[in-house]
């Protein structure tokens, strides 16, 4: 008997035509909402804000005693600092710090002296020890973009910043109709002629490691009505459905013309063996796969075209474990006490994929969840070079980690939203952002270790952004700045403005909270100390440094500081009081060579669409570049 296809196409083809029919059909999730303690594993839906920051108060960082600071200034081994009960405070790891106290001395610090009192040989700063207001988490900071896949550390980072809460996809219930008349329940005792139906319970088992529930429904004899309203209920109770047996073309075989009574038949017969009879098929907005019977053939099928359509319901790619072989961008240091597990971002720079280390504090949680992988240093080494090749065991595909973009240098909240914007259009790749300050992203442009970089560096000269410090630094001319926005950068002050400031001067007698050295916000406030003829050591919190403009709002609304210098959006996200300072261009730095990459084509669009700049008019303080 000679077998008639509708099909023989190769599989990538015919999984384009299947997919791209979907999407147009409007196939995808419906969502609901858990408690984040049962939502490990689950696919957010959307965007997830820190309701608080985290931690939420002043902590100790250690166990010991906590202290104001200043009393413990010139103690040394030749001239020991005595402190009386009343001038410290007990303390255990995290315990709230005391009023006035702001820093914490280690137990194993302390010299008994008779009568409760400590003596000390080395004095503490402020802060010491401290765990303070949003070191970890910032109110307002995005937790995770649409899309993400909650792990054990991701719930604990939103339990951490106060959400209790989560929208996510409702695992797809997957339908599975056996059919054949042959096909019997599995027993030990088989009659002659019998097959056991077993397909299902692979099925089944497959569909868990997508991350899908499953409906078997009863065999259905080779009955073409019956199939029909099996495949009729599945359609209404299911988001796909699976027919096994019945799509080749034999005497029996129903599948294809079901399906296309039903709704469309996009493929019969795909170029591939084991597996060619499957049909590919859409009724009801929703997929229908017939599945060969062989069950070489359908574990095949399962693998290639089903995972994925799970994955496309979820709107994500499916993540297999892999290691790579990485360039680690940044010298890690060791101790010879322990294995060391180092969380890294990573990213394709030219030929070579860089691996970033993120931070590698116990109590940062958001390391983990960022993480692209974990770089394993033994026992018996102090460390690992800049520039050294390290194998990194992957926490995402590196399919994954092929398609991101990094992005460096300035900090500032619209590239999370600009990340999320692209989530929610389904764009393949991520975005992967580190903050470190506008110089910091002239070096990783320059030395290959980012795509593009955020930038506001004042040319206290001429008053002109970015072009001096392009030129000083990347003489050869590889690297362009595009426009960005146009950005307000003014004090930040407790709600009411308590002290009165007016103008930055006013900064003499606040206590003020900085950025790190090379942020342009940071040479925006050394230019202001220069033009009020203020010195730095006459500023009370100078050299106190914060990597991003929410963690500097966090500790001034905590009370941790007075005044900062940051952008409006912040402010507004911790409702301080703001007072502008000057009106500055951010842009990105980007390499010529990846100026016509179609990750920074597809950024740089989301940043100039209108729907995009309603956001940051929501978000305040922005102007169009």
């Amino acid at each position: 008997m000679k077998h008639n296809y509708l099909n023989n196409i190769p599989l990538d083809e015919a999984k384009r035509i299947f997919y791209n029919h979907l999407k147009e059909a409007g196939f995808g999730c419906r969502t609901e909402t858990v408690n984040v303690g049962d939502a490990c594993g689950r696919i957010i839906r959307n965007a997830a804000y820190a309701h608080i920051c985290s931690p939420h108060y002043n902590a100790s960082a250690m166990d010991g005693i906590a202290v104001d600071s200043r009393i413990t200034f010139g103690a040394s081994e030749k001239t020991p600092v005595t402190l009386k009960p009343g001038e410290y405070t007990v303390v255990d790891t995290g315990d709230p710090l005391p009023d006035r106290c702001d820093a914490v001395i280690m137990v194993e610090d302390l010299i008994e002296a008779g009568e409760d009192k400590l003596q000390i040989i080395s004095a503490v700063y402020p802060w010491q020890n401290v765990r303070q207001v949003g070191e970890d988490i910032c109110m307002g900071d995005m937790i995770a973009p649409s899309g993400t896949e909650l792990t054990p550390s991701l719930c604990g980072a939103l339990l951490a910043g106060g959400i209790t809460e989560i929208e996510v996809i409702k695992k797809p219930l997957v339908g599975i109709i056996p059919t054949g008349d042959e096909i019997v329940a599995p027993t030990s005792s088989p009659r002659k002629g019998d097959i056991i139906e077993f397909n299902s319970t692979v099925f089944k088992g497959m569909l868990e490691g997508f991350n899908a529930d499953s409906k078997v429904y009863p065999i259905t004899p080779d009955k073409k009505e019956l199939i029909k309203t099996a495949v009729e209920t599945a359609l209404s109770e299911c988001d796909i459905v699976l027919i096994s047996a019945g799509s080749s073309a034999g005497r029996d075989d129903y599948t294809s013309e079901i399906i296309s009574s039903l709704g469309t038949v996009l493929v019969h017969g795909i170029a591939i063996k084991p597996g060619k009879p499957a049909v590919l098929g859409e009724a009801k907005n929703k997929p229908v796969i017939g599945i060969p019977g062989y069950p070489v053939s359908a574990i095949v099928i399962m693998d290639e075209i089903a995972s994925d359509i799970v994955s496309m319901y979820y709107g994500r790619e499916r993540t297999k474990g892999e290691t790579v072989k990485a360039v680690l961008s940044k010298k890690i240091v060791s101790s010879l006490k322990y294995t060391e597990y180092i969380r890294v971002s990573l990213g394709r720079i030219g030929g070579k994929i860089s691996a970033s280390p993120l931070a590698r504090g116990a109590g940062v949680i958001t390391s983990f969840t960022k993480a692209d992988g974990v770089l394993l240093v033994s026992q018996d080494c102090e460390g690992i070079e800049a520039g050294e090749e390290v194998e990194i065991r992957l926490n995402r595909p590196l399919s994954e980690i092929e398609n991101t973009l990094i992005i460096t240098g300035s900090h500032d909240p619209l590239i999370d939203e600009a990340a999320d914007f692209l989530a929610k259009k389904g764009e393949e790749f991520r975005i992967c952002s580190t903050h470190v300050g506008s110089m910091g992203a002239i070096y990783a442009v320059r030395d290959g270790l980012a795509h593009m970089g955020g930038i506001h560096l004042l040319d206290t000269q001429t008053g002109e952004y970015n072009k001096s410090y392009i030129e000083k630094y990347i003489p050869s001319g590889s690297a362009v700045a595009v426009r960005g926005v146009g950005r307000v950068q003014g004090l930040m002050v407790k709600k009411g403005n308590p002290l009165g400031i007016k103008e930055f001067a006013d900064i003499k007698n606040a206590r003020y909270v900085n950025r790190q050295r090379g942020a342009g916000t940071r040479i925006l406030c050394d230019y202001l100390l220069e033009k009020s003829g203020i010195s730095p050591d006459e500023i009370n919190g100078y050299s106190n440094e914060e990597f991003t403009h929410t963690a500097v709002a966090a500790l001034i609304a905590a009370g941790n500081a007075d005044a900062g210098l940051g952008i409006y959006s912040a402010a507004k996200m911790y409702d301080l009081d703001f007072i502008p300072v000057c009106n500055e261009i951010y842009e990105f730095l980007i390499d010529k060579e990846y100026l016509d990459n179609p990750m920074v084509q597809a950024f740089l669009e989301v940043l100039y669409s209108d729907e995009f700049k309603s956001r940051l008019n929501e978000m305040g303080g922005y102007t169009e570049g």
